[in-house]
């Protein structure tokens, strides 16, 4: 099972119709496993996983 490493919250807020119903719903993060050079799994949002990505060539 992979740790989750990410501090992230999923998005609240409410759903509107046409007719201006509203209802609660929230928007959850696109949580991927990504594995560290030392093996060990952790979970990660897409976005952090592509920051991660950037760092590594850019080094």
């Amino acid at each position: 099972m992979a740790k989750k490493a990410t501090t992230r919250k999923p998005l609240k807020g409410n759903d509107r119709s046409h007719a201006l119903n509203t209802s609660k719903r929230a928007r959850k993060l696109n949580l991927q496993v990504y594995r560290l050079e030392d093996g060990t799994k952790i979970r990660l949002t897409a976005k952090e996983i592509r920051t991660l990505r950037k760092e590594e060539k850019a080094a």
